[in-house]
């Protein structure tokens, strides 16, 4: 199949989406299929740009700019972003490609116009990749009301699921969001699990053991550090665990929080927590071979489910997972019934820290641990299945 993959990153950016979309581009390859991914690109010097990443054909088009500029500004320049897109792909050398399906990957919502527009031309079907329910999450955090902007977004929103002909969800908790819309003639929600490609051990730039956390049992958080993600309970775990010089802190990524809880762990004077900017994606095997427990954090405001990409890349290196996460989130239950970890819900320190200390008693003495979390990255998160699953959505 011919298939046509639009999304706002790509690779060689370092984001979870970017790795994902990688990864997923790679397998429909890999499959046989011929996979062209379309993306937006804020400040390139011509109209567009046909790019070749891995073998992955790439089609790059001037955008206006979505990151680091005001509110208003930045809604006005994701409102003309499909329009740009299409426009520098009828400019483009493929303008005459028929597509035999359409596969997007959301967030952002935006694409919809895009969307809707190629499978107009090509007669075809589409699958959104839907990873984010927004602006659920947005009203769920407090970072947006139901006011008049949340009534714009549910607009977008809508019209973003109006074009798809399925959409995968990432659990099924989050099917129950889509009752309604799944009730519509020729219309389909299903689970559609996050997926990475196993990547072998090149080493890593950060050495623990060059660091005063060496010799310890080390609990690492590697990803982003925004609002959503809630990270500051993991720095109130460390200072709880103070007294345990058996046990380290390492935080690894970037993100909207990560200076500040940087400043804040040397503020309390917390001796065992590091901190170190984002690694290349190939390095992230080479750190987690070094460290003993994967950290999880979701914000307990969250009501939409959700399985973070770190949980699935801690799953695939073998590493036993402490999650602090929202009631009733799927995840507890997936790291419950496979015995992948300890999960906290009720957003004590003093519960976490219980859990965390058991943990590190569990793996001493559990010698499965990290056969069972590696063959739960092989049943659930592959990409081989995932790509299955969307070109058999897209034949039907």
């Amino acid at each position: 199949m011919r298939i046509a993959i639009v999304a706002d990153a790509y690779a060689p950016l370092r984001t979870s989406a970017a790795i994902q979309l990688r990864d997923l581009a790679t397998e429909f390859i890999t499959q046989g299929h011929h996979p062209t991914v379309l993306i937006p690109v804020p400040g390139l010097q011509s109209t567009w740009f046909l790019d070749d990443v891995a073998g992955v054909e790439v089609l790059r088009v001037r955008s206006p700019r979505t990151k680091d500029v005001g509110y208003i500004r930045r809604t006005l320049a994701e409102l003309y972003m499909p329009f740009a897109v299409l426009r520098g792909l009828r400019q483009s050398t493929l303008s005459r490609v028929r597509w035999d399906g359409v596969a997007w990957y959301s967030p952002s919502i935006f694409h919809g116009p895009l969307v809707s527009a190629l499978k107009r031309a090509n007669s075809c079907r589409s699958y959104l990749i839907l990873r984010d329910i927004f602006p659920e999450w947005s009203v769920d955090m407090g970072l947006m009301g139901r006011g008049l902007p949340y009534r714009f977004f549910k607009i977008i929103e809508n019209y973003q699921y109006s074009v798809a002909d399925v959409i995968g969800v990432q659990t099924p908790g989050n099917q129950a969001y889509f009752t309604d819309w799944s009730a519509l003639p020729d219309r389909r929600v299903e689970v559609l699990q996050n997926w990475l490609a196993e990547a072998p051990d090149t080493g890593c730039s950060i050495s623990v053991r060059d660091t005063a956390l060496a010799g310890r049992k080390i609990f690492i958080y590697a990803g982003n550090m925004g609002v959503a993600q809630g990270v500051g309970v993991l720095l109130d775990l460390a200072e709880s665990l103070g007294n345990r010089k058996d046990i380290g802190f390492l935080f690894v990524g970037r993100g909207s929080d990560s200076q500040r809880l940087c400043s804040d762990a040397s503020a309390r004077g917390l001796d065992n927590v590091r901190f170190f900017d984002e690694i290349a994606p190939n390095e992230i095997p080479g750190l987690y071979a070094q460290c003993h427990i994967g950290l999880v954090s979701l914000d307990p405001r969250h009501r939409t489910h959700n399985i973070p990409g770190k949980f699935v890349s801690y799953m695939q290196c073998g590493l036993p997972v402490l999650a602090s996460i929202n009631p009733g989130n799927d995840l507890v239950e997936l790291i419950e019934q496979a015995q992948v970890g300890r999960v906290c819900t009720d957003t004590t320190v003093e519960s976490l820290g219980s859990l965390a200390q058991a943990l590190v008693t569990d793996i001493t003495q559990d010698e499965n641990f990290k056969n069972r979390c590696k063959a739960l990255a092989a049943r659930l998160f592959s990409p081989a299945v995932a790509v299955k699953q969307i070109v058999e959505a897209l034949r039907v």
